[in-house]
């Protein structure tokens, strides 16, 4: 399915099903919706559930751009309103984490409540400078997928899993999906930069969960929650910045209780308002 997101751009978008309110899910950067398989498909006895390709992402357009936050956060609303989600629930990792809390600040009549998974709100200043240096080094093209969960796999086989979803193949071997200048130039909208203000308008239940071993500060997401007017705090042993690949049981836990009392509390306002 496409839908036109801001400024016109196609995005490619995956209904994973289900029935009732609205569940959107954004990955983070470099990824595709498809890495939510696992996750969609029990949040799919709670609503329907929707993901997408962010712009520059997947298999949605590759324009030149924008790449900045507005682009990003006004391709989820104008999702949300296309796919008549509202007020959805809107789980966002990393990257997407920082969209879901952006878009619930901007737009609070589109988003009933979020779930920030492992983004810190504090970006360093050096990580668009670390960024470039990782992204130059990948062996591209990899020979095989085996080559590729080898590589991003080596300290946590997990993470290898999640890279083989965001290539694609070709004569000569695997590429990512996502183009280096796109990626940069969307981490350069976020990169360096001192989030934490902008807590205060998510005025909707927040749900953070961290990893107990990612390399996103665990401190820095405990005071976000902190932050968040209603903020709530879960990190999970055994994961790192990849946790729902990571400790799957354990994102299950953290999650569905907090998605299943948002959409519950949608549904019994559907019904009274009918």
């Amino acid at each position: 399915m496409r839908v036109e997101g801001h400024g016109g751009t196609g995005l490619n978008v995956i209904d994973f099903g289900g029935e009732g309110p609205g569940i959107l899910l954004l990955h983070g950067l470099t990824g595709r919706a498809a890495n939510w398989t696992a996750t969609a498909r029990w949040l799919t006895r709670h609503g329907r559930v929707v993901g997408y390709d962010a712009r520059g992402h997947g298999h949605s357009d590759k324009p030149d751009g924008p790449y900045d936050r507005p682009a990003y956060v006004g391709d989820a609303a104008a999702l949300i309103e296309a796919l008549d989600l509202a007020p959805a629930v809107v789980i966002g990792h990393s990257m997407g984490g920082l969209t879901a809390w952006q878009l619930a600040g901007a737009r609070p009549d589109l988003v009933a409540g979020v779930v920030i998974a492992d983004m810190n709100p504090v970006t360093p200043p050096n990580l668009l400078d670390r960024w470039a240096a990782w992204l130059a080094d990948w062996p591209v093209p990899f020979p095989t997928l085996a080559d590729v969960r080898d590589y991003f796999g080596a300290e946590r086989r997990t993470e290898g899993d999640s890279f083989v979803e965001v290539m694609t193949g070709g004569p000569d071997g695997w590429r990512p999906l996502a183009r280096t200048d796109h990626v940069l130039a969307s981490l350069a909208h976020w990169s360096g930069r001192d989030h934490r203000p902008e807590l205060a308008a998510v005025t909707c239940p927040a749900l953070v969960v961290a990893g107990a071993q990612s390399d996103q500060p665990v401190d820095r997401q405990r005071e976000m929650a902190e932050l968040l007017p209603d903020g709530r705090w879960a990190v999970l042993p055994d994961a790192g910045h990849v946790l729902y690949y990571d400790n799957p049981d354990g994102w299950r836990a953290a999650v569905e209780p907090f998605v299943a009392e948002l959409t519950a509390r949608a549904a019994h306002a559907v019904r009274a308002a009918g």
